[in-house]
């Protein structure tokens, strides 16, 4: 490691730190801007893609709080780099994900999209899930509310909420984005299905 790269670790380590993860020309003052290319206002320069075979530049237990916005859907090994998150996670970080609906054409349209995202997909980045299988996941954030936005007008001549959430599992361009909220779980679950917790569902206009 270089003298750089070792004064960089030693900041992450003894300070509270956020990540603007994949942040792209989305600088936000007050977090470490992250991306793969080096643009005006990075701080970091790491590929979140390579988790599998290359950690992130951040030690163990040193985050505080994680923004992936519109980025997971452009990472084809998601399982790596949830698991690395957690890694450098301190017990009960947050991790904020903006991803858009798996039934909105926009998930889909965009030719670097790798997967689609729903609301079930998240509880598969904790541990209770893998009760039935063993992939070799070793993260474990649990999913604790997920935000579904829909156009204002909706909301407004719905019959009720309820109504709008079981159309909203069958059809396509009604919800345009999720925003998922996670929390780090240190130690992680067993995978036992008992222990799976589902995440609160809301409904927000935009």
């Amino acid at each position: 490691m270089d003298r750089g790269a070792a004064e960089s670790m030693t900041m992450h380590t003894t300070s509270a730190l956020r990540l603007n993860l994949g942040c792209g020309r989305n600088i936000l003052a007050g977090w470490t801007n992250v991306d793969w290319m080096a643009l005006p206002g990075v701080d970091v320069v790491a590929d979140l893609g390579a988790c599998r075979t290359t950690p992130l530049p951040f030690a163990d237990d040193s985050v505080d709080e994680f923004l992936l916005s519109h980025v997971i859907e452009h990472i084809p090994d998601s399982l790596a780099l949830m698991q690395e998150l957690h890694r450098i996670a301190r017990a009960g970080a947050k991790a904020w994900i903006r991803v858009p609906h798996g039934a909105s054409d926009d998930a889909w349209e965009d030719p670097t999209h790798v997967r689609a995202y729903f609301p079930g997909s998240f509880g598969y980045f904790s541990q209770p899930y893998y009760w039935r299988a063993d992939y070799g996941y070793r993260g474990d954030w649990q999913p604790n509310a997920i935000t579904l936005h829909v156009p204002a007008a909706l909301i407004s001549t719905a019959e009720s909420l309820d109504t709008l959430y079981a159309r909203t599992r069958s059809e396509r361009n009604l919800v345009t984005e999720l925003v998922v909220e996670l929390e780090a779980i240190k130690p992680a679950r067993e995978p036992r299905r008992e222990l799976q917790v589902a995440p609160s569902i809301h409904i927000a206009g935009i």
